[in-house]
């Protein structure tokens, strides 16, 4: 028997990043994992190997669409495989990245699943290990839809999506959520013909209306389509061939659309399964969550939980502030996680990012606020590298300026958005980002401009 004052149970972005925080700390810690590689859904078979295919898949489209332009010749075919093996590697060097960041932080991994017999006890396999605290970081999984059957050969979730043998002819995809428009796109640059079904009346629910039009617009530029306010009734599979049925919600209209393959992103759920958490007496919420106060800490004393396992977006970077934050605490500090400033991304091309509020939580809470917009049209840089396609938009408070939200879409929106959340961090007035010097000619430039069309106007617009 080990004896820890923290065993993380999980390995993903929560548990590892907050593993090592507490190492830091000076806390004994551990890590349950019975994944054969660390770093959980995120690394293995989610955020990093997708966003490999979406880079390889994006250098496919620059080759087919923009090289000649720009006086470069030859051809480029794909090479499935080898995509795969790229992909393969990427996450071979993340894993053993974090497994290197174990051993140097003095962390155990224990190999295994784990459950929780009582408080202060993590049983993997037949020992069990004690912790003053133990911290659920278990992640999520696939969430399921009635009258769907899931093999992840020809119907596959975003896991199977990542493996699949070849790149079909055609992909229906159930879901315009994150994982099925990125993972969409990714086919459609290497020739699949894909129809996304999407139960609402908009993709990417949520997401600021105006960037959401201009998304779809795009992304029907690429070849994707899009059958909206479709609910799915049920999918059948006859020799290798996949047909969905589904139902017009306005109409009652029945249809069918045959497919090689069929990615249900219909989103996740906590995965909380054998951990021993009813028995326990673990409070979950009706969605499966586990419910936690602002500490973390769950309706057990000792038992704390974090990630996509609790309430909120499920996102990696969430997950690991809310992993540092609860280490902290653990160790005597004042963690802390600011839920007004996390930040989203969409990795497609271009990608979308924002923070903060939109225009429609800020009319719906009767808020006094202005617009400033800017297209990437605009920006030099953009034009140069055949990427003028999206905007950046900011909302500021119409009497302070303090800047309340950002949208943006075009490219390296996704690394953009992050000057906007620190100056949300900060309080800032859209004028702060307006009165400082942007090199040129760079992207961020639109991200100036956006904040300058807060006050007086744009320079280049």
């Amino acid at each position: 028997m080990s004896t820890y004052d923290v065993i993380f149970i999980g390995a993903g972005p929560g548990g590892y990043v907050g593993a090592i925080r507490a190492a830091q700390l000076g806390l004994k810690t551990a890590v349950v994992e019975g994944r054969a590689t660390l770093g959980g859904t995120c690394l293995n078979v989610g955020c990093i190997p997708s966003k490999a295919l979406l880079h390889a898949s994006h250098m496919l489209h620059e080759t087919q669409h923009n090289f000649a332009k720009m006086g470069l010749t030859g051809t480029t075919g794909v090479d499935w495989k080898q995509m795969l093996s790229y992909k393969d590697d990427v996450i071979g060097q993340n894993t053993g990245g974090i497994e290197f960041l174990f051993k140097k932080n003095k962390i155990d991994w224990i190999k295994g699943w784990a459950t929780i017999p009582a408080p202060g006890q993590v049983k993997v396999g037949d020992t069990v290990h004690e912790a003053e605290n133990i911290v659920i970081a278990s992640g999520s999984e696939p969430s399921h839809l009635p009258g769907v059957t899931v093999d992840e050969k020809t119907v596959v979730t975003s896991t199977g999506a990542l493996t699949l043998d070849r790149v079909p002819d055609s992909l229906a995809v159930i879901g315009a959520g994150v994982i099925g428009l990125e993972l969409g796109s990714v086919y459609a640059r290497l020739g699949s013909k894909v129809t996304v079904i999407e139960y609402l009346d908009v993709i990417t629910p949520g997401m600021d209306a105006e960037v959401a039009r201009t998304f779809q617009r795009l992304l029907g530029k690429q070849g994707l389509t899009f059958v909206l306010g479709a609910a799915v009734q049920s999918v059948a599979v006859k020799d290798g061939t996949a047909t969905v049925t589904y139902k017009l919600r306005k109409t009652e209209a029945e249809a069918t659309l045959d497919a090689d393959i069929v990615l249900v992103a219909t989103g996740r759920k906590p995965y909380t399964t054998g951990l021993g958490l009813d028995a326990l007496g673990v409070a979950l919420s009706p969605r499966g969550q586990i419910v936690t106060d602002a500490h973390y800490a769950t309706s057990v004393k000792g038992i704390y939980a974090i990630g996509d396992a609790i309430a909120g977006p499920m996102l990696a970077h969430k997950a690991e502030d809310e992993g540092m934050a609860v280490a902290e605490m653990l160790a005597g500090q004042q963690g802390h996680v600011n839920y007004d400033v996390i930040p989203g991304v969409i990795y497609t091309h271009p990608e979308l990012a924002n923070v903060g509020k939109t225009e429609e939580q800020l009319k719906a809470e009767g808020r006094a606020y202005k617009v400033g917009k800017f297209s990437f049209m605009g920006n030099a840089r953009a034009k140069a590298n055949f990427a003028g396609d999206g905007f950046v938009k900011i909302l500021a408070d119409k009497a302070t300026d303090r800047i309340l939200g950002a949208h943006i879409i075009g490219p390296a929106a996704g690394d953009l958005i992050h000057e906007i959340c620190l100056a949300m961090e900060f309080g800032a007035a859209a004028e702060d980002i307006a009165r400082t010097t942007h090199a040129h000619p760079t992207y961020s430039e639109a991200v100036r401009e956006a904040a300058l069309a807060c006050g007086d106007g744009p320079i280049h617009a």
